[in-house]
């Protein structure tokens, strides 16, 4: 159960490659044929649902009942969609997925139409974005998406020339990442939600691939395309998955305890807590291989965790990754804290299943349920005698 040493500059060119390709939900094919290429390369076999969605299969010894694994990651961001054509030759767009448009002002955007071999430059701009014409007004401005357009970079002045430059509403609008890795290792760049958890999720796969060593569980790698509408892990897993561990971003900021620099592990999120025993298996392998790690709580968040429990599969759920500091803003993190990620991945999926003679079956006994022995709970006092 030892972790394996991750390439680092493996993860640094898989993460700069996914940035750089736009993939806001609901346009997501040219991300998930780099996803597909890079694990082709690694000589792991991969099938695409009707959808999109990706599954990739590292096989293992296997268990009598074919129970497997799973890791879970999304490559949809956040992103926008054109609205309206404006009068003025400027576009009013609607977020796709839940986002600010406070971090969307400023944002270099690329607009797609339908014309595959056309596409358009722009800029968010607040509907009063010159101080020299507006004044004091500009700092009074309400925030929101009725309060900003798109500036497009072509000589535009009418919803005329929107249409003759092919431009409809329902185009998707990419808000560019502009990626940034500093020389003291940190990532600055719009998706790293959660383009950051696919590169530790591939920089893991490769690390086991050349580690070279028969695993005891298969596991299969899930990227969704629909995490930020709700709709991830909808689909692509059996009823033979016993564990799923969900790969996503860890809010870094105050009230919070994740750090942009360790693997987080979430205890519970909007939907509710974790699973009790295989989160913990998690710390113990950090513990056990000394990952800097956090246990957090996060209040506005879920990840493809809860998509795939609501679908109906009948699993243990986890939720592990690498602090993002300004989530869904202006996001940064650190090259530590997704290696380390990788690197409990790599662990994880070098270990048996949590209960692995129960796990191995889709139901048991009541006699036979590890929490018997392992999640005992004393009963409370009797502080009222004679009242019940």
């Amino acid at each position: 159960m030892k972790s394996v040493p991750i390439d680092e500059e493996y993860l640094r060119d898989v993460l700069l490659e996914l940035l750089r390709t736009p993939s806001p939900s609901g346009r997501t094919d040219a991300v998930m044929q780099i996803v597909g290429d890079r694990l082709t390369e690694l000589g792991v076999r991969i099938r695409l649902t009707r959808r999109g969605v990706l599954r990739a299969t590292l096989p293992g010894e296997g268990a009598p009942g074919g129970a497997s694994r799973a890791i879970v990651v999304h490559a949809d961001t956040i992103g926008c969609m054109v609205k309206r054509l404006k009068e003025n030759g400027r576009l009013e767009v609607v977020p796709v997925g839940t986002h600010s448009a406070r971090f969307a002002e400023g944002a270099h955007v690329t607009v797609f139409t339908d014309d595959l071999s056309r596409l358009h430059t722009g800029t968010v701009l607040p509907l009063m974005s010159s101080g020299h014409n507006f004044g004091d007004a500009v700092d009074t401005q309400g925030v929101g998406w009725h309060q900003v357009e798109v500036r497009l970079d072509e000589p535009v002045e009418s919803r005329q020339d929107l249409l003759d430059l092919g431009i409809s509403i329902g185009d998707f609008v990419a808000l560019d990442a502009a990626p940034q890795i500093t020389p003291n290792g940190y990532v600055k760049s719009r998706h790293l939600d959660d383009k950051a958890g696919v590169a530790a999720c591939l920089a893991a796969v490769k690390a086991l691939v050349d580690d070279g060593r028969s695993r005891p569980v298969t596991t299969h790698l899930l990227v969704t395309i629909g995490e930020e509408v709700g709709v991830g892990a909808t689909h692509g897993l059996d009823e033979y998955v016993a564990e799923l561990v969900a790969v996503d971003n860890a809010v870094v900021s105050e009230g919070q305890e994740s750090r942009e620099d360790t693997v987080n592990i979430g205890m519970l999120d909007s939907t509710g807590p974790f699973d009790y025993h295989l989160t913990r298996r998690l710390i113990g392998l950090c513990e056990s291989n000394e990952l800097p790690f956090r246990r957090d709580v996060y209040r506005f968040y879920r990840s493809d965790a809860a998509p795939a429990v609501e679908s109906g599969l009948e699993c243990r759920t986890a939720l592990i990754g690498f602090g993002v500091d300004s989530s869904h803003g202006h996001e940064r993190t650190h090259l530590d804290g997704i290696r380390r990620t990788a690197e409990l991945l790599t662990a994880y999926l070098s270990s048996p299943l949590t209960f692995s003679e129960w796990d191995d079956r889709p139901t048991g006994s009541l006699e036979d349920f590890p929490s018997h022995s392992v999640q005992p709970a004393e009963p409370e006092p009797d502080r009222y005698p004679g009242r019940h």
